[in-house]
């Protein structure tokens, strides 16, 4: 049992750890190089105690990123124990199967000491412009053909760089400007939240974080349960159907709910996919963790008391728990599909908590040359509708459920050699209904240099559209 705190200090506590967190990223947007982390906003952080637990999570953030973090900062752990790090060391990989599902997302882990004493980490993912390989694709068969693989390793030591693996990175990605400046603006997001929570504990006669972590997971769980054990116990089902890369797949679920305790169970789902849409076992309880926490508690702040009354399985070398070394680059056209599962299900018992169906973000990327001759490289996203909600039509344009935000014209054309001719939303997209889904957008561009580019377009449902519920269109 955690010790014993005053319900309004434990909030105030609480809220000022989650304050220090959201500096954390507004450091790492501010001091980004990328679009991807300044615009899109592809990034999450947060603060772990010293046994790995997520304490607090920053609210700008993609689930993808948080919810793997929550699971992978223990696999930091095993590797560097608190025997083996000094103060200034700052961890670093983007094994896909350790973290969030594919190699274009670093996440960097940083330890924080109190009077030389380890207490503590400090963690943030971020989608990095280019790991080299193919382009940002799902075409690899196997994943190593997408890029470099950096295992867990010290990026600093002492607070003296690596100077071995930034050449190593230097030397393998085609934009290594933007790749190298948002690793170190992913080093610099960490020691600002380091320095704000070391100042936090010493401010308020903290020892350590232990105490109040148990206080503000125990409450959490204890939360999360009472909402879970509101659910009718039973079985519900689902299934989606998405496009897939040649040939239609099927993801099926089966939620099961036993009084306090709920498993998402994956079994009947496709088995994995020969080319990149396939999702790690980290990135599947991620997005399905997030969905049941959308639909039962989103009131609740999310940290690890939120994950532990859910259990979720899905038999190995399947398409969301795909075996090494199948290819992940796009593992999010699989992993996004996964909360409209979840929904689905649970749209048979509470359809009042539910969003209905809605499109996923687009992803394109561009490889080429300006006019001038000099290459670029460019990644955006755009969403489409967001499903509708129970009480209110969707977003129009919004990305759901990964949270990011559309890249501006502006930015684009700024950055890469196009000119947007046309972007708007797409008049009566949503589909019918008493609560109709958001708009679509259309887009159209013109590059205007003359050399031949290399274009990666990923997106999903063409050939299944998404779904309304209750007998919305």
């Amino acid at each position: 049992m955690s010790a014993a705190f005053d319900p309004i200090e434990l909030e105030i506590l609480w809220n000022r750890l989650a304050s220090i967190a959201d500096e954390q990223a507004a450091a790492l947007i501010r001091s980004a190089f990328s679009t991807l982390l300044r615009e899109t906003e592809d990034i999450s952080c947060g603060i772990f105690d010293a046994r790995g637990n997520m304490i607090v999570q920053s609210a700008i953030g993609t689930p993808g990123h948080i919810n793997t973090m929550a699971i992978g900062v223990r696999h930091f752990l095993r590797k560097y124990p608190p025997a083996r790090l000094e103060p200034g060391d700052v961890l670093i990989s983007n094994d896909p199967w350790l973290i969030s599902g594919h190699k274009h997302d670093f996440t960097v882990v940083t330890p924080f000491f109190l009077d030389e004493r380890p207490t503590g980490w400090t963690a943030n993912t971020c989608h990095v412009a280019d790991i080299g390989g193919r382009v940002f694709s799902a075409d690899a068969p196997t994943v190593f053909e997408e890029g470099l693989l950096i295992p867990i390793l010290k990026l600093y030591r002492r607070g003296e760089p690596n100077e071995d693996l930034f050449t190593l990175l230097e030397e393998n990605v085609r934009v290594p400007r933007e790749v190298l400046g948002d690793i170190g603006a992913q080093v610099a997001s960490n020691e600002v939240g380091n320095r704000k929570v070391v100042a936090y504990l010493r401010e308020k006669g903290l020892d350590s974080l232990e105490s109040l972590s148990d206080a503000i997971i125990e409450n959490t769980e204890a939360a999360t349960r009472r909402a879970v054990a509101k659910v009718p116990p039973g079985e519900y089902s689902h299934e989606i159907h998405m496009d897939g890369f040649e040939e239609p797949l099927v993801i099926r679920i089966a939620i099961r709910i036993e009084g306090d305790q709920l498993t998402a169970d994956y079994a009947g789902t496709d088995p994995e996919s020969p080319n990149g849409i396939n999702s790690v076992m980290n990135y599947t309880e991620a997005y399905t963790t997030y969905a049941l926490k959308c639909a039962l508690c989103p009131e609740i702040p999310n940290n690890e008391g939120g994950i532990r009354p859910f259990r979720v399985i899905a038999p190995e070398g399947c398409l969301v728990n795909t075996k090494y070394p199948a290819p992940v680059a796009a593992r999010h056209l699989t992993g996004h599909l996964l909360p409209f599962a979840v929904f689905g299900a649970l749209s048979q018992v509470i359809p009042e908590r539910v969003v209905s169906d809605g499109s996923l973000s687009v992803t394109l990327q561009f490889d080429g040359k300006r006019p001038a001759g000099d290459g670029f490289l460019s990644t955006f996203f755009n969403a489409g509708g967001m499903g509708a909600r129970p009480d209110r039509d969707g977003l129009s344009a919004t990305s759901f459920p990964n949270n990011l935000s559309n890249t501006p014209v502006e930015v684009v054309e700024s950055e890469a050699p196009f000119r947007f001719l046309q972007k708007e939303l797409l008049t009566d997209s949503g589909g019918a209904g008493a609560r109709r889904g958001g708009l679509a957008q259309v887009m159209r561009l013109q590059t205007l240099g003359t050399e031949p580019l290399t274009i990666s377009a990923m997106f999903e449902r063409t050939r299944f559209a998404a779904q309304g519920f209750q007998g919305g269109g």
